[in-house]
């Protein structure tokens, strides 16, 4: 990034918001832009911080903005195929997001995680081992987890971690993001809505080992076709885990015991009953990831393990809330696609009142429902997705008496705590985004608490 480069960033919320700073540090002649119709310039302008000399735009942008920008950075929830980023990208415009922007201040070490389920526990694991081991001022956790790169990235040094949760959205646009370790958790469809076929999401998610060489590591799922057949293509050296079979390198589950074998050697490494406060094998593999992304990091195993000892389940994904009337009560608003409602579903082991619907990324529903396996007492479900969900339900056989469709999200959780009795869980795991009801599932969550704790 030279002196005076004339950049522009598009869309205005905290990674738009982190990376006007960053530019603003390198010297870049920075214009802000929100295509949103309920924003002026004024409003745009009250998210930066005082001091910011960065111009404000709102609604439609300028032509003489369009004619002299030079590198754009993309805010991740921007299609990278909008009109206005091809006529941008048309004119010569570079186009980058937010992680490759903060990867040119990059100065110390990067894990980077990606995946379409389990990003954000295995990543909050991995930071809080990395602290263990190096102290909490050297780590630094950010990307789709909620703090941008390009706040932190300026802090880093020779003897720094910077560990990031990466999108598929943050994916698209990287050009010389280059982690040491990396790890794709899992693929499954998701975000078609977004990338329009799996061919292309797959091809995001791969792209987290663009600048990897066999010099460097990457952590992959071997009970995954995707990521397994990607291991004979990935430019890193692999490291594998799999909660389903026996590997002769690599981590795995035998039994309730996670073992780590190589060169045709194995150990077992923990209990994951005795040494886990997680539910569900969907953690048992986001464990072994993080121990082995962890490993590749320098990190020695008795460290490892005592940091998953102490480690609880993240906000919004499969989070005990409260037992009320003898009914448990979980919140997994992250299970946002089917197959990580799936996890979620699985993780019970008692009658289950399931909350499910929001808004239709073009997701698919028959493998979440076949997953219910007589778990799922009551299927209760509100949004955009409600009536697709019932009719596939419906299809594989349950009962549609045992099916409520709620208008809105005070109804369905008042039928919930009417429908569950005693002995039963009733749990939030949507297998849908929060759009449309909710801006984010952080705060579909956190409504589904505040409802459980008033009980």
């Amino acid at each position: 990034m030279k002196t005076g480069e004339k950049c522009l960033v598009i869309g205005s919320g905290i990674s738009g918001v982190g990376a006007v700073g960053l530019l603003e540090h390198m010297g870049a002649e920075v214009v802000l832009y929100d295509s949103s119709d309920r924003l002026d310039a004024a409003a745009v302008r009250a998210k930066l911080p005082t001091g910011s000399g960065a111009r404000c735009v709102a609604g439609v942008l300028p032509e003489e903005i369009s004619e002299s920008v030079e590198t754009v950075v993309l805010s991740p929830g921007v299609p990278v195929d909008i009109p206005l980023v091809n006529e941008l990208r048309a004119r010569g415009a570079k186009i980058i997001g937010e992680i490759e922007l903060g990867c040119q201040e990059e100065k110390g070490r990067v894990a980077a995680i990606t995946g379409t389920n389990g990003k954000t526990t295995t990543t909050t694991l991995v930071g809080d081992i990395m602290g263990a081991h190096l102290g909490k001022d050297k780590v630094f956790v950010v990307g789709n987890i909620g703090k941008p790169y390009t706040s932190e990235c300026l802090k880093t040094a020779p003897d720094t971690v910077t560990v990031g949760e990466i999108s598929s959205f943050q994916l698209e646009t990287i050009r010389d993001f280059h982690p040491h370790v990396s790890a794709i958790l899992n693929i499954t469809p998701d975000h078609l809505d977004r990338h329009h076929t799996m061919e292309a999401y797959v091809a995001a998610k791969e792209n987290v080992t663009r600048n990897q060489s066999g010099e460097d590591i990457c952590v992959l799922n071997y009970d995954n076709s995707y990521t397994r057949d990607f291991g004979g293509r990935c430019p890193a050296r692999v490291v594998f885990f799999s909660s389903s079979q026996a590997l002769e390198n690599g981590y795995y589950l035998k039994g309730d015991k996670v073992v780590k074998a190589e060169n045709g050697k194995a150990w077992e490494l923990m209990d994951i009953h005795a040494d886990m406060n997680l539910l569900g094998r969907c953690n048992v593999e986001n464990v072994m990831a993080a121990i082995a992304i962890a490993e590749g990091m320098g990190v020695p195993m008795d460290t490892i393990l005592k940091v998953i000892k102490d480690f609880h389940a993240v906000e919004h994904r499969i989070e005990f809330v409260a037992n009320k009337g003898g009914v448990d009560y979980y919140n997994d608003s992250k299970g946002t696609n089917p197959d990580a409602a799936i996890q979620g579903i699985r993780a019970m082991n008692r009658p289950t009142v399931l909350i499910g619907g929001g808004y239709d990324k073009g997701s698919e529903y028959d493998e979440w429902i076949d997953s219910f396996e007589g778990r799922v007492k009551y299927l209760v479900l509100i949004g955009q997705t409600r009536e697709k969900i019932a009719e596939c339900a419906k299809r594989h056989g349950f009962d549609e008496k045992r099916i409520y469709l709620e208008d809105t999200y005070e109804d369905c959780l008042r039928r919930c705590s009417e429908l569950a009795e005693s002995g039963d869980a009733v749990l939030l795991s949507p297998a849908c985004a929060s759009w449309g009801m909710f801006p984010n599932y952080e705060i579909r969550g956190e409504q589904f608490k505040e409802y459980v704790r008033r009980l």
